[in-house]
C-alpha cells in the first residue's frame, strides 16, 4: 500500500458536510458499505492512476482514464473531492477497490429515474442502429425503437446518427439496465402546440411559411406548423414539372398559399404559383403577332413540338410550321426535347393560353423566289420522285416538287395511271404552268412541250378529207375511228349507210381498218364527224348542200351522244 503519512489535507467545510451526511446514511457507526457512492478525496495522481482517500483505513486507487473527459485530457489536482463507488472493502493489497464511472453511472441512473417521476425530458445522441432501432447514449445506454424516431415512418434510420435530440423516457428498469425513449411523443406533443396556433392564422387565401415535408409524385406535403397541407404539382408553377423533386428537397422551407381548408378534415391545399403573376396577363403585349422569340423545346407530339419561351407560356409549331420544303413526317425528325430553337408568333390567344409559332418564318420563303427562277411557259428538268394515280412529282429543287398532272401528259393519249408511262427516278422534261406561292403548289406539264395537234387538225385533214382509219370501240349509237394517233371521231349510225341501221356491231368491229370522210371539225371541244355514207355520193350536183346538212346534223347527234357518255 502506497504510504500517503506525509500529505497534509486541509479541512473543508462542505467535504466535512458531505462526509456527516454519508455516515448518517450508514446508520451512524462511520462503516462503509459496499455498493454505496462515497466522497473522496484526491491525494496523489499519478501517470495511470489517481489516489483516492474515502477516510477509511487504506486509500484506493482508479485508473486516470476514468477521469478524462470528451477530448481525452485530464483536469483533475490533488485536494479535488470526488464521488466514487466502494466496490469493496478491500483487495488483496489492502486497498479499497473504487470506481468513478461507475459512481457516474449510478448517478445518472438516478437522474433518468428522477427524470421519470417528474416527466422531463433527457438529451442524447444517437450512437448507432440496432435492430429494430436505434441506441442513444444518455450518459447510459438507451434504446430508440424504429416507430419511435418520427411522427411519420422513417425508412432511412442512418440519416439520425451522430446527431443530439431530446427524448422522452417511456420504459425504466433499473435493476435489469433497460431504458427505453421516444422522440415521436415529443414531436407529437410540439406538433399539437403549433397545431393550436396555426389554426389560429390558417384561412383561405393566408399566405404561409411552412417546411417540405415529403415528396410524392403528385405533389408535397408541407408542414405548415402542427399540420399539412398539399402542395398539388400543378399548383407549383406556372411552367411544367415532371416532379416536385426538380424544385424541392425534404426540409426545404416554401412560401405558400392556401388555397382551401376544410375544418372539419383538417385539408389544407396549397399553392406556389398564385403568389406570383400568371404570366399569361400580358402574353400578347411581349409576344405580339410577328414577333421573333427564343425557346426550349419542352414535349414532342405526332402533330408538332411545345416551346417554352418563358416560365409557365408555351407555344406549339405545328408540323406543317417547321420548313417551307421538308416534308415533316415527325417533328423528331428536326427537334429534340431541350433544344433550343426560334420562332415566330403567327398567333396568341391569352384568355386559350395558346400560341401557334412558326419555325420556317424565321427564313426566307423559297417559294417566293419561285417565280422569278420558273417564270411561266420556262422548262425545266428533273427526276420523277413520286408516281400518283393522279399525276407524277418531278424534282424541281431541293424540297421543292412540281405536279405533273395525269390531264397535262399527254394531249391525245388516253392515260389511265401516270405509271403507264413513267417511273420514279426517270429524268423528264416539263414546262411551268403555274405556281401557287401562298399554297405551296408548282404546276408542270408534258405534253405543252409540243404543239397540240388539235390546233393545225383543220389545215392537215380539212372538211371532206378521205382518210383510213381504224375502229377503236363500236357501241348502239355509232363507232370510233382512231384517224391519227390518239385522235379519234365518231361515226355516227346514221353515217354508216343510207339505209337504216338497227346494231352497228353487225356491220363494223373493233380492229377493223376502214376508209371514212370528215364531216365535220369542233376543234374547241375536240370533236370530230364522220360518215362512211358519205363516201358513196362524191360526185353528185348537190353533195356539197348534203354535207352541210349533214355536218349540222353530226354536231348535234355528237353533242347527245358525248352528253350521254358523261351522264353514264
Amino acid at each position: 500500500m502506497q504510504d500517503t503519512s506525509h500529505i497534509s489535507i486541509e479541512p473543508d467545510e462542505d467535504f466535512a458536510s458531505l462526509f456527516e451526511e454519508s455516515l448518517k446514511e450508514r446508520g451512524g457507526d462511520g462503516l462503509l458499505k459496499e455498493g454505496e457512492v462515497v466522497i473522496g478525496t484526491i491525494v496523489q495522481l499519478t501517470k495511470d492512476f489517481a489516489v483516492i482517500d474515502i477516510g477509511y483505513k487504506s486509500e484506493g486507487q482508479i485508473p486516470i482514464s476514468e477521469f478524462t473527459d470528451a477530448k481525452g485530457e485530464v483536469s483533475l489536482k490533488e485536494g479535488d473531492k470526488v464521488e466514487v463507488l466502494l466496490e469493496s472493502r478491500e483487495n488483496d493489497t489492502g486497498m479499497v477497490v473504487l470506481s468513478k464511472e461507475k459512481a457516474d453511472k449510478m448517478r445518472i441512473w438516478d437522474e433518468i429515474s428522477a427524470a421519470c417521476e417528474r416527466d422531463e425530458i433527457v438529451k442524447g445522441i444517437i450512437t448507432g442502429r440496432v435492430k429494430g432501432g436505434l441506441q442513444v447514449d444518455i450518459g447510459v445506454k438507451a434504446f430508440l425503437p424504429g416507430s419511435q424516431v418520427d411522427i411519420r415512418p422513417v425508412r432511412n434510420l442512418d440519416q439520425y446518427l451522430s446527431k443530439e435530440f431530446e427524448f422522452k423516457v417511456i420504459k425504466f428498469n433499473k435493476k435489469r439496465g433497460n431504458i427505453v425513449v421516444s422522440r415521436r411523443v415529443l414531436l407529437e406533443r410540439q406538433r399539437e402546440e403549433h397545431k393550436k396556433e396555426t389554426l389560429k392564422n390558417l384561412k383561405e387565401g393566408a399566405v404561409m411559411v411552412g417546411q417540405v415535408k415529403n415528396l410524392t409524385d403528385y405533389g408535397a406535403f408541407i408542414d405548415l406548423g402542427g399540420i399539412d397541407g398539399l402542395l398539388h404539382i400543378t399548383d407549383m408553377s406556372w411552367g411544367r414539372v415532371g416532379h416536385p423533386s426538380e424544385k424541392f428537397n425534404v426540409g426545404d422551407e416554401v412560401k405558400v398559399v392556401v388555397l382551401k381548408f376544410d375544418p372539419s378534415q383538417e385539408r389544407v391545399s396549397l399553392g406556389l404559383k398564385q403568389i406570383q403573376e400568371d404570366p399569361w396577363h400580358r402574353a400578347d403585349e411581349k409576344y405580339p403577332v410577328g414577333a421573333r422569340v427564343q425557346g426550349k423545346v419542352v414535349s414532342l407530339t405526332d402533330y408538332g413540338a411545345f416551346i417554352e419561351i418563358e416560365q409557365g407560356v408555351e407555344g406549339l409549331v405545328h408540323v406543317s410550321e417547321m420548313s417551307w420544303t421538308k416534308r415533316v413526317k415527325h417533328p423528331s425528325k428536326m427537334l429534340e426535347v431541350g433544344k433550343d430553337v426560334e420562332a415566330v408568333v403567327l398567333d396568341i390567344d391569352p384568355k386559350a393560353k395558346r400560341i401557334a409559332l412558326g419555325m420556317k418564318q424565321t427564313e426566307i420563303n423559297p417559294w417566293t423566289m419561285l417565280e422569278q427562277k420558273y417564270p411561266v411557259g420556262s422548262v425545266i428538268k428533273g427526276q420523277i420522285r413520286n408516281v400518283t394515280d393522279f399525276g407524277a412529282f418531278v424534282g424541281v429543287e431541293e424540297g421543292v416538287d412540281g405536279l405533273v398532272h395525269v390531264s397535262d401528259i399527254s394531249w391525245t393519249q388516253r392515260i389511265k395511271h401516270p405509271g403507264e408511262l413513267f417511273k420514279k427516278g426517270d429524268e423528264v422534261e416539263a414546262v411551268v404552268l403555274n405556281i401557287d406561292v401562298e399554297n405551296e403548289r408548282f404546276s408542270l406539264g408534258i405534253k405543252q412541250l409540243i404543239e397540240d395537234p388539235w390546233d393545225t387538225l383543220s389545215e392537215r385533214m380539212p372538211v371532206g378529207s378521205r382518210l383510213m382509219g381504224k375502229v377503236t370501240k363500236v357501241t348502239d349509237f355509232g363507232a370510233f375511228v382512231e384517224i391519227e394517233p390518239g385522235i379519234e371521231g365518231l361515226v355516227h349510225v346514221s353515217e354508216i349507210k343510207d339505209e337504216r341501221v338497227e346494231n352497228p356491231r353487225d356491220l363494223l368491229n373493233e380492229g377493223q381498218e376502214l376508209e371514212v370522210k370528215i364531216i365535220d371539225i369542233n376543234t374547241q371541244d375536240r370533236k370530230i364527224a364522220l360518215s362512211i355514207k358519205a363516201l358513196q355520193h362524191e360526185g353528185e350536183d348537190d353533195y356539197q348542200e348534203y354535207l352541210r346538212r349533214q355536218a349540222e346534223n353530226s354536231r348535234a347527234r355528237l353533242g347527245d351522244v358525248m352528253a350521254s357518255k358523261l351522264r353514264r
